[in-house]
C-alpha cells in the first residue's frame, strides 16, 4: 500500500484510531464528561481527515474498499449526524446511573462500520461494515440494563438481525457460485457478458434484498422497527434511524450502480411493489399510534418508501439525477429525524421516556421554543413548503416524473397526505391546555450542548428549505465515478 492509498484511507485510520485513545482514556479514569470530549474531538478530527483523502479520491484503496467523493460526502453527512447524537447521548445519559463511559466507544465503532460499509466495492466489505455496525447497535439499544424495554428491543433486534444477515449470506453465495466474483464491478461485467438473466444469480439478488430491506425497514420486513424504537433510547433511535439506515441505502445505491445491467429489466417491478406497500402501511400505521416513537417508526418506513422511488427511477433516468434526488433527500431526513428524536430525548427523564402522545400536551404553554422546534421537524417530514423536507419531496418527484414512475408518484401524494393528518395532530396537541401532571413531570432537561445541536438543525432545516441553492451545488459537485 502507497502513501496515496494510505491518505484516501485517512478518515477510517482515523476514526479506529480515535477509538483506541477513547478506550485508552476510558482505562485509566472513568469520567463521562471527558469521554465525550475525546469523543467529539475524534469526529472532528475525521472530518479533518476527509479533505485529506478528498484531494487523493477516486482511488481503489484496496479490493474491498473504494474512496471516492460519493463515499466522502456521506461519510461526512454520517459524521455529522454521529456528533449531533453525540450532543444528545451527553444529556440523556449524564444523569443516569451505571458507567456510561462504553457507549462512547460503541458509537464511534458504529460510526467505523457505517464508513466501511458506504465505500465497500466488494461483498466481504459490504458484510463486515454490516455487521461491525449491526454489533455496535445491539448493546447500544440495550445500553440501559436495568430497563425492560431497551432488553427486549435489543433481543429482537439481534435475532431478527440475524436472519437478515444468513439471507444475506446465502444471496452472496448464490451469486459467487454463478460468478466466481464477489467485487460488484466484476459482478456487474459477469452478467453483461450474459445473453439471459440465470436464476441462480437473481435468487441471490433477491435473498440479499430480503437482508437489506430489513436494514432499511421495507414492507414486509418492518415488524421489527416499531419495538426497537420505542425501546431505544432516544438518542440511540435517532442513530438507527439516520446514520444505519443511511448507511445501507448508500451503499445499495452503489451496488445497483456497479451492476446495473439486470436490475431494471428483471427486478423493477419488485421494487415498485415494495416501494408502494411501504408508503402506504407506514403511513396507515402511523395513524393509530399514540406513543410518539412509534409514530416516527412507521413514518420512518414512508420516507424509506419515499427513497426508493429515486432508486428505482435509476432504470430510465441518468443515475446522477437519482443520486442527487436520494442524496438531498436523505440530508433532509438526517436533519429533521435527529430533530425530532433530539426534542424526545431533552424531554426524557431517568424515569421514563417522553413516548406517550399525552407528554405533549401543553408543550407550547411549558416549552414554547421546545414545541417550535418540534413543530419545524414535524412539518419538514411533512414536506411543508420553507422547510428541508419539502425540497426533498420536491426532488423525488422530480425524479419519479422523469422516468414516468406514475403509479409510484400516486403513491407518494397519498402517504403524503396521509402524514399530514397525523403530524399535524401531534401539533395539535401541543397546543392544548396542559395536564397538571405533565407540568409537574416534564421539564426541559438538556444542557447548552442540546440546545446548540437543535438551534442548528432548525437554522439549517430552514436555510435549506429556503435557499437551496448551497445543497444543491455541492451535491452536484460530487462525481461519482463507477469503480
Amino acid at each position: 500500500m502507497n502513501i496515496s492509498q494510505i491518505q484516501a484511507l485517512a478518515p477510517i485510520i482515523t476514526l479506529s484510531g480515535v477509538i483506541i485513545i477513547v478506550l485508552l482514556s476510558i482505562a485509566i479514569k472513568r469520567n463521562f464528561v471527558f469521554s465525550c470530549t475525546i469523543t467529539a474531538g475524534g469526529i472532528l478530527m475525521t472530518l479533518v481527515a476527509l479533505v485529506c483523502a478528498w484531494q487523493n479520491a477516486p482511488m481503489q484503496t484496496t479490493l474491498l474498499i473504494r474512496i471516492d467523493h460519493y463515499a466522502l460526502s456521506f461519510m461526512a453527512l454520517l459524521l455529522l449526524a454521529g456528533l449531533a447524537v453525540l450532543g444528545f447521548c451527553y444529556d440523556y445519559f449524564k444523569t443516569r446511573k451505571g458507567q456510561n463511559e462504553e457507549l462512547l466507544v460503541l458509537l464511534l465503532t458504529a460510526l467505523l462500520g457505517a464508513s466501511v460499509l458506504i465505500a465497500s466495492t466488494h461483498f466481504a466489505s459490504f458484510l463486515m461494515g454490516l455487521e461491525i455496525l449491526s454489533i455496535s447497535l445491539f448493546v447500544l439499544i440495550a445500553y440501559p440494563s436495568n430497563q425492560r424495554h431497551p432488553l427486549e428491543a435489543a433481543i429482537k433486534y439481534l435475532i431478527l438481525s440475524g436472519v437478515s444477515s444468513a439471507f444475506l449470506l446465502l444471496g452472496m453465495a448464490f451469486i459467487y457460485a454463478q460468478c466466481g466474483e464477489l467485487g460488484f464491478t466484476g459482478i456487474g461485467h459477469f452478467i453483461a457478458s450474459q445473453s439471459a438473466m440465470n436464476i441462480m444469480i437473481l435468487s441471490g439478488i433477491i435473498f440479499i434484498m430480503a437482508g437489506v430491506g430489513f436494514k432499511l425497514s421495507l414492507v414486509p420486513f418492518h415488524l421489527w422497527t416499531a419495538d426497537v424504537y420505542q425501546g431505544a433510547p432516544a438518542p440511540i433511535t435517532a442513530f438507527i434511524a439516520t446514520v444505519s439506515k443511511g448507511a445501507v441505502f448508500v451503499l445499495l445505491l452503489r451496488f445497483f450502480i456497479s451492476a446495473d445491467s439486470f436490475i431494471y429489466s428483471q427486478l423493477v417491478n419488485i421494487f415498485s411493489i415494495v416501494a408502494v406497500l411501504t408508503i402506504l402501511i407506514g403511513n396507515l400505521l402511523a395513524l393509530l399510534q399514540t406513543h410518539v416513537k412509534r409514530l416516527l417508526a412507521y413514518s420512518a418506513i414512508g420516507h424509506i418508501g419515499y427513497l426508493l422511488v429515486a432508486f428505482i427511477a435509476m432504470g430510465s433516468i441518468a443515475p446522477a439525477l437519482a443520486v442527487e434526488s436520494a442524496s438531498f433527500y436523505l440530508v433532509a431526513y438526517f436533519i429533521t429525524t435527529i430533530g425530532a428524536f433530539g426534542v424526545i430525548s431533552v424531554l426524557s427523564t431517568p424515569q421514563s421516556e417522553a413516548d406517550e402522545l399525552s407528554v405533549y400536551r401543553g408543550l407550547f404553554w411549558r416549552q414554547p421554543v421546545l414545541a417550535a422546534v418540534f413543530t419545524l421537524m414535524l412539518l419538514s417530514l411533512a414536506g411543508i413548503p420553507l422547510t428541508v423536507g419539502f425540497i426533498g419531496k420536491f426532488y423525488i418527484f422530480t425524479s419519479g416524473a422523469a422516468g414516468r414512475l406514475w403509479g409510484l408518484l400516486a403513491a407518494v401524494i397519498v402517504g403524503s397526505g396521509l402524514g399530514l393528518y397525523y403530524y399535524l395532530r401531534v401539533i395539535v396537541m401541543m397546543t392544548r391546555n396542559a395536564e397538571k401532571s405533565a407540568v409537574e413531570s416534564k421539564i426541559y432537561n438538556g444542557t447548552w450542548i442540546s440546545t446548540a445541536t437543535l438551534s442548528v438543525l432548525s437554522i439549517l432545516l430552514l436555510w435549506f428549505g429556503i435557499y437551496p441553492d448551497f445543497l444543491v451545488n455541492t451535491i452536484q459537485s460530487v462525481s461519482y465515478t463507477l469503480p
